[in-house]
C-alpha cells in the first residue's frame, strides 16, 4: 500500500495564503465542521467514495479532520480509486487550532 504523503498545519497555512490552487476536504461529522471550520468540501469519511466525484483530482488537496486518523484513512480510501494529489493534514484541525 502506497503511503499518503502528509502536511504540516504550517505548511497547510502556507497553501491557504499563498493563493494557489487547492482544496481542502474536510471527513469530520457536520457537528465538528460546524464547531470549527475551515471552508472547503465537506464530505464525512462514510460517504468520501460515494461522493468522490466532488473532489478536483488535479488539484492538490489537503485531507482533514480532527486529529488526522480519519482524513488519513480517507486519503488511503481515495489513492485505492486513483487519486494521486493528496495530502494529509498531520495532527487535523486540532494541531491548526493549537498554531
Amino acid at each position: 500500500m502506497q503511503t499518503v504523503r502528509e502536511i504540516s498545519v504550517q505548511e497547510l497555512k502556507q497553501w491557504i495564503d499563498s493563493g494557489e490552487a487547492y482544496q481542502i476536504v474536510d471527513v469530520r461529522e457536520l457537528e465538528e465542521v460546524q464547531a470549527a471550520n475551515l471552508g472547503g468540501l465537506h464530505i464525512p469519511v462514510g460517504d468520501i467514495l460515494k461522493r468522490r466525484a466532488e473532489i478536483k483530482p488535479d488539484v492538490r488537496t489537503a485531507m482533514l479532520c480532527r486529529s488526522g486518523r480519519r482524513s488519513e484513512m480517507a486519503a488511503y480510501q481515495l489513492q485505492a480509486m486513483g487519486f494521486t494529489n493528496l495530502f494529509n493534514v498531520r495532527g487535523g484541525i486540532v494541531a491548526y487550532a493549537r498554531e
